[in-house]
């Protein structure tokens, strides 16, 4: 017989927010309600990626039933401006309030990281209050290794970050990971024995897209039908390095180049590329977020979609705009670490081609070899929807979520009987 959960999940980022993390973490929740599962979430109020508090929220706590999850939203510290010492901050109050909230009595805990620092306070309650209760981190992002790979720390200051990071994923029942370079990287790094690795990969949170009216979209976006255009979706922060597809539409332009560059999206790095794009003629453009339908019509009319990574950056992350993609049926050029995560994804979906990151003649080029061959370009884009049909099934990571619920809650009541 099943044994379903009261499960109890940690996160800083949930729905309506439309980027990053929170669209994993909030199918994630609905998903395991619909199974059977009582869910109830501790998180914050949409503030991600504009780092202003949503129109509605800020109240110092707030409670919402979002599609059969009971969701407590707690107030915390958003800082207008997210550099590292005033982003650990709003970590650390979140985590403050998350520890001070009732808690319930929950059969399974999944803690949500990043955000490190807030997800390491909760376990310390944890072990204090539930320490019987099977806690799981779930890693969406290698905190640590992301802090250097984005050079935004080192020293003493990344060390203990490590520390911290080091002490949560060991002290945790399970580990879920999004990717099996992930879970290689926790074994290796922290000591985490396989046996309490999981690998559960993301999926494309956006609705079955319809066919979008090509011919239409790009007419409403002041596309020319002789142009190749190069979408970017998604957050715009330290990590993404738009600068260099700024750059890359500069070249663009002083070539006399038909290549026009869309950076769709928000974030902490917006308004300096808004500044680099005024500073002399380039082809690049910024568009605000759209919504989930505007979005996958964008996708559909792009002639190539851009995953863009500052250099250095390889290890830290899977970004999760891939999924969508994917799932647009679009060539995917990616301008990243040759040996890095991303580039693997892309190639392992056999979904486009990856060039060196931080040059935008690379960039230039690859968006010229994509559009020199319309018949490979269109194989790409088949490639890459096959494989989020296949590998990144939504209903399939739900169910090994739910799987391992089951199995840990069963465990631990054989352990610790009532």
């Amino acid at each position: 017989m099943q044994q379903y959960s009261r499960t109890l999940i940690f996160g800083l980022n949930y729905p309506p927010e439309t980027t990053g993390i929170s669209p994993y973490t909030g199918a994630m929740a609905s998903g395991l309600a619909g199974r059977g599962h009582e869910v109830r979430v501790v998180v914050a109020h949409p503030h991600y990626p504009e780092w202003t508090i949503a129109a509605g929220y800020g109240q110092w706590s707030k409670r919402e039933n979002i599609d059969g999850v009971i969701v407590r939203r707690l107030l915390h510290f958003v800082p207008g401006r997210p550099s590292p010492l005033p982003r650990a901050l709003s970590e650390v109050t979140f985590g403050l309030r998350q520890m001070c909230a009732r808690w319930g009595r929950p059969t399974a805990i999944v803690a949500v990281s990043p955000a490190l620092l807030s997800t390491a306070l909760v376990r310390a309650r944890a072990l204090i209050t539930h320490r019987r209760v099977p806690f799981v981190v779930w890693v969406q992002d290698l905190y640590g290794l992301g802090v250097v790979e984005t050079g935004q720390g080192g020293g003493a200051a990344a060390r203990a970050i490590r520390a911290v990071e080091r002490w949560l994923l060991r002290s945790a029942a399970i580990v879920v990971v999004i990717h099996d370079r992930f879970a290689d990287r926790i074994h290796d790094d922290f000591g985490v024995s396989r046996e309490r690795i999981r690998v559960v990969r993301n999926w494309t949170h956006l609705p079955p897209m319809p066919k979008a009216d090509v011919d239409s979209v790009r007419s409403t976006h002041g596309w020319g039908a002789d142009e190749t255009v190069v979408v970017h979706a998604g957050n715009m922060g330290v990590k993404q390095g738009l600068e260099h597809v700024v750059d890359a539409g500069r070249l663009a332009h002083r070539s006399g180049e038909k290549i026009r560059f869309i950076l769709v999206g928000n974030g902490s790095q917006r308004e300096a590329l808004q500044r680099r794009v005024s500073m002399e003629p380039t082809t690049t453009q910024l568009v605000p977020p759209l919504d989930p339908a505007a979005f996958a019509d964008i996708l559909q009319a792009a002639d190539v979609l851009l995953v863009n990574e500052l250099p250095g950056v390889s290890e830290m992350a899977v970004p999760s705009k891939l999924t969508s993609y994917f799932a647009s049926g679009r060539p995917v050029l990616a301008a990243t670490d040759e040996a890095g995560t991303t580039s693997q994804e892309v190639l392992a979906a056999q979904a486009g081609l990856v060039v060196p990151a931080g040059d935008p003649a690379s960039i230039l080029q690859g968006v010229k070899q994509l559009a020199a061959d319309p018949e490979e370009a269109a194989r790409l884009g088949t490639n890459g929807r096959r494989y989020k049909e296949t590998v990144l099934k939504e209903s399939f990571a739900i169910d090994r979520f739910d799987s391992l619920l089951a199995d840990l809650t069963a465990t631990a009541a054989a352990k610790h009987p009532a």
